[in-house]
């Protein structure tokens, strides 16, 4: 990984210097750790995906202003562009696979696999799944043929295979939430239907142009549906209104900007899209209930 040097919140990519080099690797986490603990437990971003499989002790874990709990055999799955950060401990087992959506995503099929892969791509769940001890060594399977794999040189074949082994490890991580998530009382499990792949799509599109000031009803046109069906599906499966999922995203992005970067909030305004400032400020303020200096002062 190489750290980007911003005025804002450290970006790293993957093998940046070297853009034909394959998007795919696995890191020992305890390795990891030790070569970057102080970078890791600031807040950062990242421009590719990440599965972060924590196999023993306990502690914390910081993903957009919630702290989450790790346990044995926890598993987080951290999208681009996801602000996340790592608590100190320094005596975590595990492992870090690092990949991007290009070296997933290959054909049309891949596409639609990657959409569904809703641990990724659903701001509206826990970003976390705890395997639970006994159910970890298909997993371990996978990561021993992805080693293994990686070891290769120049092999017939290998990223096809090392594409296959990751969506079975995404799967079989998949199958088990959904198996928690029908264990839990009132808690019906996220089962990618029709309705829910567009919904995934709506949120996909969102995150691409959340800068540009778009209506809900121009989203609706851009995934061919009409704004009342747009909107029936988003109250039918979240009891949201496409235009509030809009500003959400908006508020967030402000909300990471004011905490982690250097940025006044008239720069801040001008990166998310607001051409007043002003206007930038009472919006934040109807969304959260503080102006966004009062929001920056109450984390420091």
């Amino acid at each position: 990984m190489k750290k980007k040097e911003k005025e804002a919140i450290n970006e790293y990519h993957l093998y940046a210097d070297f853009p034909d080099k394959m998007q795919f690797e696995i890191r020992s986490l305890s390795d990891l750790i030790q070569e970057h603990r102080e970078d890791m437990a600031k807040p950062h971003i990242h421009s590719f995906y990440q599965v972060i499989w924590f196999k023993s002790v306990t502690g914390k874990h910081f993903v957009d202003f919630n702290e989450y709990d790790v346990s044995e055999n926890t598993i987080f799955f951290i999208a681009k562009n996801q602000v996340h950060a790592f608590d100190h401990n320094t005596d975590y087992e595990g492992f870090v696979i690092n990949f991007s959506e290009d070296f997933l995503v290959q054909k049309e099929n891949d596409v639609d696999f990657f959409l569904k892969c809703s641990m990724f791509n659903n701001p509206y769940q826990i970003p976390s799944c705890c395997v639970g001890s006994g159910n970890e060594y298909k997993l371990d399977e996978y990561i021993v043929q992805m080693q293994t794999e990686l070891k290769e040189h120049d092999k017939y074949g290998q990223e096809e295979l090392l594409r296959l082994y990751l969506k079975a490890f995404l799967i079989q991580v998949q199958r088990r939430k959904y198996e928690l998530e029908q264990l839990n009382k009132g808690l019906s499990p996220f089962i990618v239907d029709e309705k829910r792949t567009q919904l995934i799509h709506f949120v996909n599109l969102i995150e691409e142009n959340y800068t540009k000031g778009l209506p809900a009803s121009q989203y609706a046109e851009m995934l061919f549906v009409s704004l009342r069906t747009l909107s029936n599906l988003t109250l039918q499966l979240l009891n949201k209104k496409p235009s509030e999922m809009i500003h959400e995203r908006i508020v967030l992005e402000a909300k990471r900007l004011l905490l982690h970067s250097e940025f006044n909030v008239n720069q801040i305004a001008d990166k998310i899209g607001f051409e007043d400032s002003s206007y930038f400020i009472r919006y934040f303020k109807k969304y959260t209930g503080q102006s966004p200096t009062s929001f920056r002062k109450s984390f420091q």
